[in-house]
């Protein structure tokens, strides 16, 4: 009884009854560097989603305690992320008005939202449905995002703001302020420093933390300077422990949050379970991705309940944990706790650091996931899945983020049924001296048998396709070269068939039957004869239209006819 407990516990409860001393040092470490990095990241994505910078480090500590029980990865960092920021000012922003408050609450609504929809998800065993989002969908999607919270933080950068709008709207008043000589030359000297100095470490030889040693130098001048009445800063945070901040939200208010939830819960999974897949193969492990989804899911849901927002897998602070030799979840357990100690000691350090520092770090993580090669790499190999990318950048840069998600879905499922509405399909034919049969349109020379047709075609058979499937056979029929008595179908990549496309099938047969065809099939599986037996078809398509291989097919039909 007690071994079906552990087996059945979490995961981070296996991993601690199985933690060995010789791991401690090393996460101890790793906790520390994480915590470094926490800090200023978590304020720094907070405000990029338009909430207090506190919140960011309440999302930074409740998710990663909750996470080290429940997620099935030995070492992912969870927390606010830059690909989710403009999301979450997108659903959030709008319904708050201008007040930080309701912008808190609401943001903690979506985060639980999020957090019900991943449980869900888990419950339901929907973790495949990552695959929704193809490679150059989810490029043009991070590319997108990439631009949009550029754009947002650029105001910042120079050291004044703007209202909250669309890209244009937001690059045009960007520009105006600009032009109209609104540009803070500390703040923006504070920015390109940030910049410049995480820039320089990561090209030395040797490692240096550039973003901590940039946020604590920009700090420290400010307050040795007393620079705090020249530039904006991010101010000093409240005292106390991360706490439910739920109040005045109203039904219409969840209401109006699920649908940005739903997608926001697609992106976040889908980044956490690529990013918990890379680090698994690595490790020559697997991971569950319904667990992975239900561990992220209470993630959030807690973050959501403490004050928090939406969160995901971190592809920036995980590496760091690593690299410090992170062995355990104890890690970002060990994080939390040092900047739980930050919040409770040092509250007022924040009121001396620069709002401008806060953009360049966000701005840093923004241009670190462009990702030009693969457009470039698409540009030579495929038309359709640069245009599926190029579609993807415009829908959520210039239409909207949380609208980018819904076009970037539906691109997804419309290429989807292109590829399968229409696929490949072939005539084959036999080739002297080697076995099988094979493509006419690759070989020409192939030589076809006497009155006989093998039709391929490399799809399921479903609504969409049945009347495509069809009129494959029919081509081939009217251009053979002479009379035909029989067509054979290669069924191999015939995986699916529903309704629609079975009566496409028999109105095929009886057409053929009239002419005097037959048609018989060939390499068909298992389950799609199973399902013919189901629709009632059995006594058409019988144990003699069903051949183990085309090469059985073609010489039975040859033996029937003296051939």
């Amino acid at each position: 009884m007690r071994g079906d407990w552990i087996r059945k516990a979490p995961p981070g409860i296996r991993v601690a009854r199985g933690y060995q001393r010789s791991w401690l040092k090393s996460d101890l470490a790793a906790g520390a560097a994480l915590s470094a990095a926490l800090i200023p990241a978590g304020m720094a994505y907070a405000e990029a989603s338009g909430l207090p910078a506190v919140t960011g480090l309440y999302a930074s500590v409740v998710p990663l305690l909750v996470y080290a029980v429940f997620s099935p990865s030995r070492v992912l960092i969870v927390g606010p992320d830059s690909s989710l920021a403009p999301m979450i000012a997108a659903a959030v922003l709008p319904l708050a008005a201008g007040d930080p408050g309701r912008a808190v609450a609401l943001a903690g609504v979506l985060s639980i939202l999020i957090g019900a929809i991943l449980i869900t998800g888990r419950l339901f065993r929907l973790g495949f449905v990552t695959g929704l989002l193809s490679k150059p969908i989810r490029v043009g999607y991070l590319n997108g995002i990439a631009l949009t919270v550029i754009v947002s933080q650029l105001p910042r950068l120079l050291g004044f703001s703007v209202p909250y709008g669309s890209l244009s709207e937001r690059v045009a008043a960007t520009a105006g302020a600009v032009l109209r000589g609104e540009t803070n030359t500390t703040a923006l000297v504070f920015g390109a420093g940030v910049v410049a100095v995480v820039v320089l470490c990561r090209f030395l030889s040797w490692r240096l933390p550039g973003l901590l040693l940039a946020v604590i130098a920009s700090t420290a001048i400010t307050a040795a300077w007393n620079l705090t009445a020249v530039q904006p800063t991010v101010g000093a945070l409240p005292s106390g422990f991360p706490a439910p901040a739920l109040q005045g939200v109203a039904a219409d208010d969840v209401l109006a949050l699920i649908g940005p939830a739903a997608g926001i819960a697609l992106i976040a999974f889908a980044d956490t379970s690529v990013l918990a897949k890379s680090l698994a193969s690595r490790q020559g492990a697997r991971v569950n991705g319904d667990q992975e989804m239900g561990a992220l899911g209470i993630a959030n849901a807690a973050s959501g309940f403490f004050g928090g927002f939406p969160v995901s897998g971190s592809a920036s602070r995980t590496p760091i944990a690593i690299d410090a030799g992170a062995r355990s979840p104890l890690s970002g357990v060990v994080a939390a706790v040092l900047v739980t100690l930050f919040m409770a000691l040092a509250p007022q350090v924040t009121a001396f650091l620069p709002a401008s520092t806060l953009a360049a770090v966000v701005i840093i993580a923004a241009v670190s996931i462009i990702d030009v090669r693969t457009l470039v790499r698409l540009v030579r190999m495929s038309r359709t899945e640069t245009a599926l990318l190029v579609a993807t950048f415009l829908g959520v840069a210039f239409v909207g983020v949380l609208e980018g998600i819904v076009i970037a879905i539906a691109l997804s499922l419309v290429a989807f049924i292109r590829q399968a509405w229409d696929p490949y399909r072939t005539e084959l034919a036999g080739l002297e001296d080697v076995p099988g049969y094979h493509d006419l349109s690759r070989h020409p020379e192939g030589q076809r048998v006497p009155g006989l047709v093998i039709a391929r075609f490399d799809a399921p058979l479903f609504f969409a396709n049945g009347a495509v499937f069809t009129e494959h056979i029919r081509n081939l029929v009217a251009r053979a070269p002479g009379p035909v008595r029989c067509v054979i179908v290669a069924s191999e990549a015939i995986t699916g068939l529903d309704t629609t496309a079975l009566d496409d099938l028999v109105e095929l047969d009886d057409e053929l039957a009239k002419r005097g065809i037959s048609l018989v099939f060939a390499e068909m599986k298992g389950p799609i004869k199973d399902r013919l037996i189901k629709f009632g078809v059995s006594s058409r398509f019988g144990p003699d239209h069903f051949f183990p291989t085309v090469t059985n097919a073609v010489r039975s039909y040859k033996r029937a006819y003296g051939l």
